[in-house]
């Protein structure tokens, strides 16, 4: 225990008294609101003491920073060792133009890159597929090969970087791409260093980029796994996301306890696949939102970080403290962005990328001011970047390890978000675990029943967006807006008929029978997959042969 029961019971005692009191004074003089509520609507008290953390035992509950629990931060130095990795998330039109955006960011002073895809890429089509039309390069980068992924990378040197690659689905052929292109720099698979999304299960709950069936999409993660630890031991095969199901209107609990249940079945299809807990589990990571109401973000981040050492010791045995250490990369929430008043977005971005700062995130994407109307242009792009380095250099708090613990707020907030994301996943499982709660619609109708309370909220007035619902100027229409011109489809269809005119196509064809047989059998695909990409077959046609022995996905709940 952290206080004395005997010194408890006396200021419990005395808070009772001083709250009888002002009750009595606020019938006089009400406070501006009836109730107080985080950011994800959850009660707020007038102010906390000792009482409301009496519960928490230091050693088990906060440890000491890089040490079981976790709650206070995976390393033992943080930030004094060095920063986060300031990765910037882009990728538009051709691969030649966003190759030129990745310069700019590295000159900037972006230590990594991250990856952007437009939708045909995410799902797996290429550029020429009827389905492809009109989207082509407009919300992220079209790689429809090898050929494609060269250019995208042609002069950085991928020894020297961290990518990160927003890709789900296909997140296999991305990877096999990518490994290709550094062996073409002469960079061995050992040395690359990067993150694939790779997280299936967020799709079917919230984003709605998948391709195949639960069951082989399962495979295909566990799969790149088991390749990843043996030839790729540096690569982060997956970041279990709670990024989008934040997006998509939950609560911070929620982000938590369903991002935790998700990595709850990956680590289950690991281990019932063969797979060692702690031969795979250090490689897991974790993504999460960053939203507006600071001391909730940070406590939880606090909370996912101590929930999720638990579940790893406790549930699943893991030995290896690698293995315990919830690793994460925050996102700045793009749903908090206005289209009104954009300049504003700047100081949101800053209040969120402060929270992600003093919550311990491991890596940083800061939203630009103009992402609420288009693409961000690159001076927009540079203000975002600048805000994560002020905060680095000249804020003061990547000086200590965790500068908010021991506030009564945060422990206690860290505690409920971590009860109540825990009642979350007891609540999945008793459901058969994240696939069954979604095939149900549980996950799913719990996060829209979230959206909708708040959308209530903000509509009524009850909670204020500056600029949006109040405080509102006349405002001209927005010029200097990134537009992608509709041409980039006509060019990304050129360049795969010279490709095809051009490669081995008899080569081609014979990687693309032997990956058919390997994903009818129970071989592990990704070399198949590989040598498909060093042939220079099409990601469309790669996911074409994957298509036709695993089928597509289909939802099946109306909710």
């Amino acid at each position: 225990m952290m206080f004395d029961k005997d010194q408890i019971s006396i200021l419990k005692e005395a808070v009772d008294k001083e709250n009888a009191k002002t009750q009595e004074k606020l019938q006089k003089r009400p406070e501006r609101k009836k109730e107080f509520t985080t950011g994800s609507g959850s009660p707020v008290n007038r102010y906390y003491t000792p009482v409301d953390v009496s519960a928490l035992d230091y050693m088990e509950d906060l440890g000491l920073p890089g040490e079981y629990p976790y709650t206070r931060g995976v390393q033992p130095n943080m930030y004094r060792g060095q920063f986060w990795t300031m990765r910037m998330y882009a990728g538009f039109a051709t691969a030649e133009e966003s190759n030129k955006r990745y310069k700019f960011l590295v000159e900037q002073g972006s230590s990594g890159l991250s990856v952007a895809f437009d939708l045909p890429t995410q799902i797996g089509y290429d550029s020429d597929h009827q389905l492809s039309e009109g989207e082509v390069g407009k919300v992220g980068v079209a790689i429809d090969s090898l050929a494609d992924m060269e250019i995208l990378f042609g002069g950085i040197p991928l020894d020297k970087v961290s990518t990160s690659m927003t890709i789900n689905a296909p997140a296999s052929v991305l990877l096999a791409m990518y490994i290709a292109v550094a062996e073409k720099q002469g960079v061995s698979s050992e040395k690359l260093r990067g993150t694939i999304q790779n997280d299936i299960l967020k799709e079917y709950i919230a984003r709605g980029t998948y391709i195949f069936p639960t069951e082989p999409s399962m495979r295909l993660i566990t799969d790149i796994f088991e390749y990843c630890s043996k030839e790729v031991p540096l690569w982060n095969t997956i970041s279990i996301s709670g990024y989008h199901i934040r997006e998509a209107g939950s609560t911070a609990a929620q982000e938590v306890g369903f991002t935790l249940a998700d990595g709850i079945a990956y680590v289950e299809a690991a281990i019932k696949s063969g797979l060692d807990v702690d031969a795979f589990a250090p490689r897991l990571s974790f993504f999460f939102n960053a939203h507006n109401d600071l001391l909730e973000e940070v406590s939880k981040y606090r909370a996912a970080r101590r929930l999720w050492a638990r579940i790893m010791k406790d549930r699943f045995g893991a030995k290896d403290p690698k293995s315990m250490q919830l690793k994460f990369h925050t996102q700045t929430g793009g749903s908090t962005l206005t289209a009104q008043q954009p300049e504003n977005n700047i100081v949101r971005v800053a209040i969120q990328t402060l929270a992600a700062v003093l919550g311990g995130t491991q890596s940083l994407h800061t939203n630009s001011k103009d992402e609420a109307m288009a693409l961000p242009t690159e001076d927009s792009v540079r203000v975002a970047l600048r805000t994560q380095q002020i905060v680095a250099h000249e804020s003061g708090v990547t000086e200590v390890v965790d500068p908010l613990a021991g506030s009564y707020y945060i422990e206690a907030k860290t505690k409920e978000i971590e009860d109540e994301a825990y009642a979350y996943i007891t609540k999945i499982d008793d459901l058969g675990g994240a696939p069954k709660a979604i095939d149900v619609g549980y996950i799913q109708q719990e996060i829209m029943d979230a959206s909708y309370d708040y959308q209530k909220k903000m509509e009524s007035g009850e909670i204020i967006v500056v600029g949006m619902n109040k405080y509102q100027i006349e405002e001209a229409p927005p010029t200097g807006l990134l537009r992608v011109d509709p041409a980039v489809g006509e060019m990304q269809k050129a360049r795969l008929v010279e490709l095809r005119s051009s490669r081995d196509n008899t080569r081609v064809t014979e990687t693309l029978v032997a990956l058919k047989k390997a994903c009818e059998g129970t071989d592990n695909v990704m070399p198949f997959i590989l040598e498909a990409v060093k042939a220079y077959a099409t990601l469309g046609e790669i996911c074409g042969v994957m298509r036709e022995v695993f089928g597509e996905y289909q939802q099946s709940v109306n909710l």
